[in-house]
């Protein structure tokens, strides 16, 4: 018996000690990391769009040519945005008041939609109304408008009014609570996670971002102690996009000095990446519409770049943007209305960047052009400045979120998906799917070029690496499990996290090479051996996605023509002379490509099985919080079609759900 022991622990080491398998594909493609082909592919397809602008830039010579420009970019960003609300009643209370050293605070509740409530402070002067005023948009912190408060206080000494708001998912608006009450995520967390349902739905975090701006400039217009003629837009960082946004969008703006966000989107692309949901747009690259374009479409209003020289949103960026105004300023004969202020810091609002502001809104809305010095500023506490009784908004009785928001507008764009897949006309039905995920019929996708490695033996099959150009600089790795005895049919495995995860000795893919099928196992896109390196809350590398959603292109879209590039090459080898149709395992994120290729390319496949897959949009929408779906949302599907949708186009016995993805 001890022998025996001694034997099998021996055996044990071995086993334990044996070479695993390398079931890697890619080596370097042109020089570099497999893992960064998918930003490679993204941006060189952005730096045809940069030129495509640039070349469109050259052409605005006329006041006419400008305004053209002007209208266009305006009609396209709000379209991007999925457009706004109706105005509805602000109802608007003080709920405190306290006194500073020249100047005194109103503690306000506004509605910028039906019982979508807004927290913020008016900082008023102690001179003779009626003011000049700021709207000061906040940047990205945990506590909103309490971190703005030398900002405000300063423009209140010097005689004008700011109004602080706090955006969505910061102080005391957070719209995701835990059962304490308490925020669940910090700010960029939650804009993004709320950002994947908005863009289901065709709109973008910017977009109630940007009405509760509007709905601040309302209320500020409101007063008979504001002057309504002479309002400015202020902010850092987010508060910094908001400004671009509403300065570029909203005609009451006089006067604007967005601080530390104006770059350009190459630099951007080429130091820190895309940020959160709302500093993205759809498809803002591929039509043209950069941080330049932020300043030209209100030209020439004044406007002042405040810039640190240190930033993390490049320095170099802001100064072409800068020029790019510049040249359009000066054109239209006001070339002194667009400045630009640089600080040898860091990113923020530091002192001097806000005296600059400061001497802009005094010389542009008060007439007065004067060199302002800051003095000591006395700041209050978070405590002191709470607006809501329980410290947020969510917690006011019959208060509603942006999810709540979102589900409402969901439910009426459900009529709108029943009566286009109701009405017979399957041909229209699939077009629109087509033209909103952006995927090509079959015939137009290229065959892939394929590249044949090295081949691994196991008992009873053969495994043949692979790599499939399915179009120039997207290389697909693939294995090809050959039984010795082909009996079977042909399977196309799809694994979200890889290829490898479900082709090791004795797994998923094993069973169905021994049952006699030929399997081919790649990795999508973006997953594997070309996506990140460990699974994280986006499903995906959150710089491409958002990348690829700058250039009006959607993950879901490329995968499922790299599903169905693999399909086709898998139906024609010469494998045996069982049915050519190719059956369909996907697993987790790469479900819904999956399903969309089968959907739109019926007579393609024969069965198709969807494992830990998210079943429907609709789902998402009701609980943005599940982590891991931002890759697999396509912009403004909603307005057409869910999931749920392309499921009944397929005969339901040639589908299987195995444990979809819960998100009640």
């Amino acid at each position: 018996m001890k022998h025996l022991l001694i034997v099998l622990l021996f055996a044990l080491s071995v086993d334990l000690h044996a070479p695993a398998e390398d079931l890697t594909v890619l080596g370097e493609i042109g020089g570099k990391p497999p893992k960064q082909m998918m930003s490679r592919y993204l941006k060189s397809r952005a730096y045809e769009a940069f030129q495509r602008r640039r070349e469109g830039y050259e052409t605005l010579k006329t006041p006419e040519q400008v305004a053209a420009h002007q209208d266009r970019m305006r009609s396209a960003f709000v379209e991007h945005l999925g457009g706004f609300p109706k105005r509805t009643p602000l109802n608007p209370k003080v709920v405190g008041r306290l006194d500073g050293d020249g100047y005194r605070v109103e503690k306000l509740i506004y509605e910028s939609q039906p019982r979508h409530y807004v927290t913020a402070l008016l900082y008023l002067p102690d001179v003779k109304p009626p003011f000049p005023a700021v709207l000061v948009p906040c940047g990205h912190s945990r506590d909103g408008k309490v971190s703005y408060q030398h900002v405000c206080i300063l423009l209140a000494k010097y005689g004008i009014a700011a109004l602080c708001y706090d955006p969505i998912g910061q102080g005391e608006r957070y719209q995701l609570l835990d059962e304490n009450g308490k925020p669940r995520f910090k700010s960029t967390t939650e804009h993004t996670l709320l950002g994947a349902a908005c863009i289901l739905l065709g709109r973008n975090t910017a977009t109630y971002r940007i009405w509760d701006g509007i709905r601040s400039l309302d209320y500020l217009a409101s007063r008979e102690d504001i002057d309504a003629k002479k309002i400015g837009v202020t902010g850092c960082s987010g508060g910094g996009t908001l400004t671009s946004y509403l300065m570029a969008l909203d005609d009451r703006v006089a006067c604007a000095a967005p601080s530390c966000y104006v770059t350009s989107f190459q630099r951007l692309m080429e130091t820190i990446g895309p940020q959160d949901a709302e500093q993205n747009i759809h498809a803002q690259i591929a039509f043209g519409m950069d941080h330049a374009d932020y300043l030209m479409m209100r030209a020439p209003k004044p406007t002042l770049l405040l810039a640190s020289t240190h930033d993390f949103f490049d320095i170099d960026g802001t100064w072409d943007t800068f020029r790019q105004a510049k040249r359009i300023y000066t054109r239209l004969g006001f070339a002194e209305g667009v400045a630009l202020v640089e600080t040898d810091a860091k990113h923020g609002y530091p002192r001097l960047q806000r005296e600059a502001m400061l001497r802009w809104m005094r010389r542009w809305l008060a007439g007065i052009d004067k060199a302002a010095v800051e003095p000591e500023i006395k700041t209050l506490t978070e405590g002191e400045l709470l607006c809501t009784p329980l410290g947020q908004t969510m917690l006011l009785e019959g208060a509603r979120s942006v999810i709540d928001l979102n589900v409402e507008l969901n439910r009426g764009l459900d009529k709108q998906r029943r009566q286009l897949w109701e009405s017979g006309n399957r041909e229209k039905a699939v077009a629109e799917v087509r033209r909103i995920a952006g995927i090509r019929e079959l015939e137009d996708l290229p065959s892939p070029k394929v590249t044949r490695l090295s081949t691994i033996e196991r008992k009873g099959y053969r495994i043949e690496k692979l790599v499939l150009e399915s179009e120039p600089g997207i290389h697909i790795p693939a294995l090809m499990f050959k039984p010795a005895k082909p009996t079977g049919e042909r399977y196309l495995y799809l694994h979200g996290e890889g290829k490898h995860v479900d082709a090791q000795p004795g797994g998923p893919i094993e069973d169905l090479v021994r049952s006699g099928h030929l399997v081919l196992a790649i990795d999508l896109r973006g997953t594997g051996e070309t996506g990140p390196s460990s699974q994280n809350m986006w499903g995906g590398d959150s710089d491409d996605i958002f990348l690829a959603y700058l250039l009006g292109k959607s993950f879901v879209g490329m995968l499922a023509e790299d599903v169905l590039v693999s399909a086709r090459f898998l139906r024609g080898i010469k494998h045996d002379q069982t049915p050519a149709r190719v059956n369909v395992v996907a697993v987790g994120v790469a479900g819904p490509a999956a399903l969309h290729a089968a959907a739109l390319e019926p007579q393609l496949f024969d069965t198709l099985k969807l494992t830990r897959s998210l079943s429907s949009w609709s789902d998402l929408v009701r609980n943005p919080a599940a982590a891991g779906h931002l890759v697999n949302v396509v912009h403004g599907a909603l307005l057409a079609y869910d999931l749920p949708d392309l499921l009944r186009t397929l005969p339901s016995d040639k589908v299987s759900l195995e444990e979809p993805c819960d998100l009640s």
